[in-house]
Parts: structure tokens; sequence; C-alpha cells
């Protein structure tokens, strides 16, 4: 129990006292200390001709009955006269109104607590909360002073190379030491981008990128993979990512397109049950629209980007989508609105624009359609530096772009470095009422509204309690799982032979090739470590696809790599099969967009000089569909293995047989850029692989056990022929 001591004026003839609370003496001269626990107060000595009286500020009782009926029972035992009396109740009472807070009180309903905490709050410490700044700028004295609503860590942002869950716990925390110690103490939130698992971050499990997920068509395993990514995420003392993204990739020439779960809005659709996993499983008697995060395991997350970023024109990053208002909601909205049912607690503006309009701009489509139709409660922010990009060139007119985003609906500003500039022109424009104050009470009520449902204002700091769910093997096994539902298998055999897959583990010897086989970086792809991803094995931790294929070929197998060998070399070393593996470099938004879609420098001429020579599979790492016609017929075997991230026994277990293929196209394999935009049901639909293709095979297990069935016996050809293909793949058993 909390007290207050309530200083009352002197009043004559009345005894003095010394009250004993739990058992210890509390005596001062002039006072009278009361603690309104029955059974603890005994008045027994004389002070002075003062009181005072000892307030339990704890006690929330609706109407204060509890406490007057408390208080009207101590004054009986201390024999006050009325009229004292009730100058002592009204003193009493105007102090416990003055000292009760409702937006401190977590038994207040969130709406509450927000209006009560709006109406306290200065027109500076409002416009503070709507800044998000970028880590670099943040410190203790910039938090206090600003009022800084929100931190983020941009791609690569992190606080020291290879900085363990501790270091970033220690630094999160610090900024908001400085937020709590601003007059009303309001927690900042901070963000991070968390897109295929904690990807900034070193040691995390690294999932597949979303085109990867949408292949796999499980929106259960999306979920899965929500919650342990929420895990990962608090573990570094992290509340809130930017994630996931709903896009609808209508071209593959973009540079994002790897981030969206398909090309058809259904899937996408179906992948937004990543948000439960996420934020936890709304309530039962949630109202749509408001958001909900499920506790200090669960993160707030981030539809984005609204909306129609996935249909630019000729797949250009951050440009302008092109089409009716019947298109633009039925193709690149229905997500918005299943997320929404679903308590998705902020959405993120897209760069691009509607029929020549900017997004950050467009008042229409954030507060008409998202807020207003779709009846969104959470928080709407901007994309980094998005406010700048209404004009052209960006920031040439500040002033205005801070005007037409705010007005057009926007709460949070991703600024992320100029905040001053920021503060300052957002102030001037409502001070000289361009912008009126109900909506920046509007956008300051949504972000106040997120923290207190996330429980931020009663947990404000990251522990180090969750610190083992970094990078655990519980998670790195669902992202094996993921791996191998992800990858989706588009030939499996020349001109109807014996299929090549699944690979005997048993042989001589075998040749692993390619640039991607034995790159960390390459295989994870964009955001991952760095914005733009990295080469190489060093940067974080995970098994590289060649170092799959070695633990999981038997001990007598020999296994050569080279990167990029020559024919003659394929042909001179007697290989059994050979294993390439080849794609794209990583890449992020503008820097990834490609009018060609080639795979990268020597990966073209890997497949001619290996495939020409021995049987060989092949396996793309892309963030797409690439152009590949030219070299399918070389092919034996072509695995579609996307961005599969950190986890390369994933695509082992489906090579050798552990588990059958079942991926299928989240979008339609091209055979020539010149077709391009092409997605099912379109008049000009002439593809390499169909939306929705993939190959399945049995595992070896499912194999045997159909191989050696009464039913197989009772048909003895159907048993010869499975036995032949069986001896013919030389598998070892398990």
């Amino acid at each position: 129990m909390g007290f207050q001591l309530l200083p009352i004026p002197s009043i004559p003839s009345m005894a003095s006292t010394t009250t004993y609370t739990d058992n210890r003496r509390i005596k001062k001269k002039g006072w009278i200390m009361e603690a309104i626990v029955p059974g603890k107060a005994a008045l027994e000595e004389e002070v002075d001709q003062s009181f005072f009286l000892l307030i339990p500020l704890t006690v929330r009782v609706k109407g204060y009955t509890r406490i007057i009926e408390q208080a009207l029972r101590t004054m009986a035992r201390v024999s006050l006269s009325l009229p004292v009396a009730m100058l002592f109740v009204v003193l009493w009472w105007w102090e416990v109104k003055a000292e009760y807070v409702k937006y401190k009180d977590p038994n207040q309903q969130p709406a509450a607590r927000v209006a009560d905490l709006v109406a306290r709050m200065s027109l500076q410490e409002k416009i503070g909360q709507m800044v998000q700044i970028d880590r670099s700028v943040a410190n203790f004295d910039t938090m206090k002073t600003y009022f800084i609503g929100s931190v983020l860590s941009g791609g690569g942002s992190a606080p020291l190379p290879e900085a363990s869950a501790e270091d970033w716990v220690n630094m999160i925390n610090g900024f908001q030491k400085g937020s709590l110690a601003s007059r009303l103490g309001i927690p900042m939130i901070y963000g991070i981008d968390a897109v295929h698992g904690h990807n900034n971050v070193y040691n995390a499990t690294i999932f597949p990128h979303n085109i990867g997920l949408g292949a796999t068509r499980d929106p259960e395993l999306a979920k899965r993979i929500g919650s342990a990514t929420a895990l990962e995420v608090r573990a570094t003392g992290i509340p809130y990512a930017f994630a996931p993204c709903i896009a609808v990739c209508r071209d593959p020439r973009w540079g994002r397109c790897y981030e969206s779960y398909s090309e058809d809005h259904r899937i996408v659709q179906a992948m937004t049950e990543i948000i439960p996993g996420l934020q936890g499983d709304i309530p039962a008697n949630s109202r749509k629209g408001f958001p909900y995060v499920g506790g200090n395991k669960k993160v707030a997350a981030c539809a984005k980007h609204f909306v129609g970023d996935g249909g630019t024109i000729r797949g250009i990053n951050e440009n302008n989508t092109v089409t009716d208002q019947h298109d633009l909601l039925s193709i690149h909205m229905p997500a918005y609105s299943d997320s929404i049912i679903k308590g998705v607690s902020t959405v993120m503006i897209s760069y691009s624009s509607w029929n020549g309009e900017k997004m950050h701009a467009n008042r229409d489509l954030v507060t008409g359609f998202l807020k207003d139709t779709l009846k969104f409660k959470g928080f709407v922010i901007s994309d980094w530096e998005g406010i700048d990009r209404i004009t052209s060139p960006p920031h040439s007119n500040y002033t205005y772009s801070v005007q037409a985003s705010i007005l057009a609906g926007i709460d949070m500003v991703m600024v992320p470095v100029n905040y001053k500039e920021f503060i300052n022109d957002l102030t001037y424009l409502v001070k000289n009422n361009v912008i009126p104050m109900d909506r920046i009470d509007d956008a300051v009520s949504r972000i106040l509204l997120v923290k207190f449902t996330m429980g931020l204002f009663e947990n404000p700091f990251g522990d180090l309690t969750l610190v083992n769910e970094l990078g655990s093997q519980a998670h790195r096994d669902l992202a094996r799982e993921a791996v191998r539902k992800s990858l989706v298998l588009l030939k499996n055999g020349k001109n109807g032979t014996i299929p090549v897959l699944p690979l005997p583990k048993k042989v001589p010897k075998i040749l692993v090739a390619g640039s991607h086989a034995d790159n960390l970086g390459y295989q994870c792809g964009g955001w991952t470590m760095a914005w733009q991803g990295f080469s190489g094995n060093n940067k974080t931790r995970g098994t590289t696809i060649l170092g799959a294929i070695k633990s999981t070929v038997d001990s007598s197998t020999e296994v050569v790599y080279l990167e990029n060998p020559d024919s003659d070399f394929v042909k001179s070393n007697n290989f059994e099969y050979a294993i390439v593996v080849v794609g794209e470099h990583p890449y992020a938004e503008t820097d990834g967009d490609s009018m060609n879609l080639t795979m990268a420098n020597n990966g073209p001429s890997v497949i001619t000089s290996v495939c020409e020579a021995v049987k060989c599979i092949v396996i793309i790492i892309s963030g797409r569909p690439v152009v590949i016609e030219p070299y399918v017929s070389s092919i034996d075997a072509l695995v579609a293995a996307w961005l599969p991230g950190t986890e390369g026994q994933g695509i082992t277990d489906v090579l050798y047989g552990e588990h059958g293929f079942s991926g299928k196209l989240p979008r339609t394999w091209f055979r020539s850029v010149d077709q391009l935009p092409m997605n099912i049901g379109d008049p000009h639909y002439d593809p390499l692989f169909p939306f929705g293709f993939g190959l399945e095979t049995e595992s070896v297990k499912e194999l045997v056990a159909r191989s050696t069935s009464a039913g197989v016996f009772r048909r003895p050809w159907t048993f010869l022929v499975a036995v032949a293909v069986i001896i013919s793949l030389r598998l070892e058993f398990p």
C-alpha cells in the first residue's frame, strides 16, 4: 500500500497523537499520522495541535466510497468535531482526486486512459508522440526533451557488430529511460523490420522470405513463424515489428517481389494469419478494427505498404499504380481488410502512387477508406522519409509534405533523422490553424491506444528472460520445415525418364557447384543483417546448402565443391551426379528492380558446363522467377528454392527423400520478360510454368511403405517397377 502525507492547518484544542503502522512507531511533532487500515492504527500519546493524514493511494474503489467510510471511522476514533471532520473529508477528497491519475491505472479501459492522457498533454508533447526517429540520433536527452514517441532500427542499424540480445535490451532501455523521465512519462515504442525472422540481429533465425511462404500454401505455418519471430524480437527488448508485407506483386521486375506472398490476393489474404502469430489471437468479443497485442511475448504488427505497391508500372519501385478503383479494391485491398479483422496494430503507407497521387498524401484512401470504411483504429505510420517523397525532388517543400501527409491521415512519421525540422513545421502548421487540433488529437489517441493495449505503460522495459529464444533450436527446426515446404519442383527427369529425385545418399563421388552453394548471405537474400543483405558466411549463423549436403550424404561419399567448374573438369571426374546452386545476388527495394530478370554472372555458364557433362540437379536461389527457359532442356531436375534463409538442411530434406516435395508456384514463371506483366487469368497467359504448378514426390519411407504393402504385392508388375525405381536410386533406407 502506498501512502502520502496530507498537511491540514493547526486546529485548537486538538489532542496530539502518535500512530503505529505495521508495528512501527511513527512520531512527528505537530502531526497525526493515521493509516487507513482497520486494526492497525492506535492513538496513544500527545504531540502538537496539528494533525496529518496518511492516504492509501493504491486503493481504487469506484466513487471512493470505501475511502470515505474508512476516513469517517478514523475521525470517530479521534473524536473530531463535525466542522473539523467535514473540513478533514473535503481536504482528503481533494488530495485523493489530485493524486489519482486515470491514465496510469491499468484497471481502466484503454480508451479511458487515452482520453485522460491526451487531455493532460501540451501541443509539444502531442507532436513528439507523432515522431519516429532512427536509433542513430536517439539518446536519453532527446527522448526526454522532445517527447519522442518511437525509435526504430533501419536495415542493418544495430548497437554493435554481432550485438547480443543483451546489447539490444540495454540500448533500448536506455532510450526508454529518457522517455519515462519526461513530464508525463509516456513510454516510447521501438520498431524494427523483422520481415523474415528477426533479420537485423546476429544469431537470429532467418525464415524464408514471403514468396517462399506463399509457395507452402500453409497459413498455419505462417502463424507459427509469426509466434517464433515475436519471441525473438521480444528477446532483444523490441515490442514492434514492421511486418508483414501484404503486397500483391503483379510484376516480378519489382525489386520487392520476394516480400509478396503471391500474385494472387487470395493467397496473400490467407497468409495474413501471420498477424495473430505475431500479436496473438484476438479475444472473441473484440471490436472490429481495434488493435490487439496479447502480452509481452507478442509484438505489435504492421501491415504494409498501403496500398497498391505491388502493381506499379513495369514493377518500378515507388512508382505509379495505374488501375481503376475496382481492381485496386479487388486485388490490392482485400488483405488489409483481413488484417484489420485480425487486430493488426499499425498500417504503413506505400511510397507508390495510385493514378498519379502519392499514397502518403491520399486522404481519400488513408482516412476515407482505411480509417472510415474499414474501421481501422490503430495508427498509420509513414515509410522511411516517406513524406519527403510527396514532392519531386524529395524534401523540396517539406512544410507542404508535413501538411499533406498529416491531413491525409498519417499518425506517426518515420522522420527518421531530421526530427527537429518536422516538429517545428508541424507546430507552425497547427498554431496557424492549417492543421486542426482534432487531427493531432486523433493521431496521438491512436498511437496511445496501441501503447496502452499492448501494456507498454505497465511494462516499458525489455528484460533478459527471453534471450534464449534468439536463434533457438526449436525456431531453427521450424524454419527448416518452412524451407522444405516452400521448395517447388519444376522438373524431375528428362523426357519422361526415371525420376532423378530423391537422390541417393551413398555414391562414390558427387559435384556441388555454383556461386550460391556455399554462401549464407546469398541464400538469405536482402533484408538480412543489412538493408541490401550480405555475401559470405560470417555475418550470422546458419547452414549453407553445401554444408547441408555434406551432413546428409553417407560418410563414404566424396563431395567435391567447385564454384565455377569447366566442362572438362566435370567430364574427367566421373561424378555420379552434380548439384548446381545459382541465382540472384541479394538486393532490396529499388536496387532489386530488374528489366531483364537474368541470373547473376556465371550462373548460366555453370549450368551449361555441368549439365551437359553429368546428370544435374539445378537449384535456383532467387526472389522471383528468372530467365531459365534456354537451359531447361539440359537440366535433369529443377528446383525453385526462393530465398530460404539460414536453414539449408530444409533443402536436403527433400533432395534426399526425408520428405517429399509439396510446394506450388505462388506466381507465374514466365518464358520471356517480353510477356510481363503476366498473371493468372490474363488473356495473353502463356507461361513456362503456370501459377500453382509444382511436382510432388514421396519420401523414401513412403516409397518403401507403398512398394512393400500388401496391395502392391497383389499387383506384381507394379511391385517390380517400384523395386526397379528404388534400386536405381541406390538409396540407403533408414
